[in-house]
C-alpha cells in the first residue's frame, strides 16, 4: 500500500520535529557563566601546557601579635620544572629559629608536595575543583586592572582549598587575585586562616605577586605571613595568544 503524498509529507515533517527535540534554538548561545568558566579552566591548562619551567624569588615575612611585629624573614630561589615539581634554594634567613623550624620551613615543604606531578592540578582554580558562580553585576579593580568576581566554594576541604572569590581578567580567564578562607584549618592551634594572593601577567600567563595569610588564634595569637615574588625567570612553549614562539623562550620580569 503506498501513502498518499499528503501523508508522507506529514511523516517528514513528524520525523523531522523528532530529531529537532531537545536541539537548542538556532542562534542560541552559551550563558556569559559558563563561558567565563570555561575561559578561567582554559586559562589554567595553558599556563600547565606551556609554561615549562620558570624561576622566581620569593620573600617571606612573619608578624606576629596584635601589633604585628616582625618575627621571622626569609628569602628563596623557587625553580619548577613540569613534570618533576618544585625546588627551593634558601638564600637568608633571619628572625625566630622557632618560626623558621615550624612555620617556615615546612610552609616550603607543603608548597613542594602540592606541586608534585600527581597532586598539582587538585589545587588548580577550576570548575573541576571548585564550584564556580560569576557574580555579572560586580567588577573590581586590582592594581589597575579591572576584573569579574567569581565566588568559589571547593568541592573538598582542604589547607589549600579556599572560599572566597576569584577576580579574573574577563577576556580570557586568567587569575588577578584570589580572596577568602581556607576550608579546612593546617592544625587545630591555627584557628580560621584567611588567604590573599594577587598575580600578574608575564609573558601572557599569571603569576603570584604577592600573597597574605592570616590566623588569629586564642592559643597562639594572631600571626601573618606576607609573601612577595620578584625576579620571574619564565620558559615557554607557545603564547596564549597562539602566536609562534621558539621553544624554550626565556622571559624575565621583576615582579615587585
Amino acid at each position: 500500500m503506498t501513502a498518499s503524498p499528503g501523508l508522507a509529507k506529514l511523516l517528514r515533517l513528524v520525523c523531522a520535529a523528532g530529531l529537532l527535540i531537545g536541539l537548542p534554538p538556532a542562534g542560541a548561545q552559551q550563558s556569559p557563566a559558563n563561558t567565563l568558566i570555561q575561559r578561567i579552566d582554559a586559562a589554567n591548562q595553558a599556563r600547565f601546557d606551556n609554561v615549562t619551567e620558570f624561576a622566581d624569588t620569593e620573600h617571606y615575612t612573619v608578624l606576629r601579635g596584635d601589633d604585628k611585629k616582625q618575627a621571622a624573614e626569609m628569602t628563596v630561589r623557587v625553580t619548577y620544572r613540569k613534570g618533576e615539581g618544585k625546588s627551593y634554594e634558601i638564600r637568608s634567613q633571619s628572625g625566630s629559629r622557632i618560626i623558621q623550624k615550624f612555620a617556615l620551613e615546612p610552609l616550603l615543604q607543603n608548597e613542594k608536595e602540592l606541586n608534585r606531578p600527581d597532586r598539582l592540578q587538585a589545587s588548580w582554580f577550576t570548575s573541576a575543583n571548585y564550584d564556580m558562580r560569576p557574580q555579572s553585576d560586580q567588577l573590581r579593580q586590582v592594581n589597575g586592572r579591572s576584573c569579574q568576581v567569581v565566588a568559589i566554594t571547593p568541592k573538598r576541604k582542604a589547607p589549600n582549598m579556599i572560599a572566597g572569590t576569584l577576580c579574573v581578567d574577563a577576556q580570557d580567564g586568567t587569575l588577578v587575585e584570589i580572596d577568602g578562607v581556607a576550608s579546612k584549618s593546617p592544625n587545630p592551634l591555627a584557628g580560621t586562616t584567611h588567604m590573599m594572593r594577587q598575580y600578574k601577567k608575564i609573558q601572557g600567563y599569571a603569576m603570584a605577586m604577592h600573597a597574605r595569610a592570616e590566623s588569629d588564634s586564642a592559643v597562639i595569637g594572631r600571626t601573618v605571613v606576607l609573601v612577595d615574588y620578584s625576579d620571574y625567570d619564565l620558559k615557554t612553549l607557545t603564547p596564549p595568544d597562539g602566536k609562534t614562539s621558539t621553544p624554550g623562550t626565556a622571559a624575565k620580569s621583576s615582579a615587585r
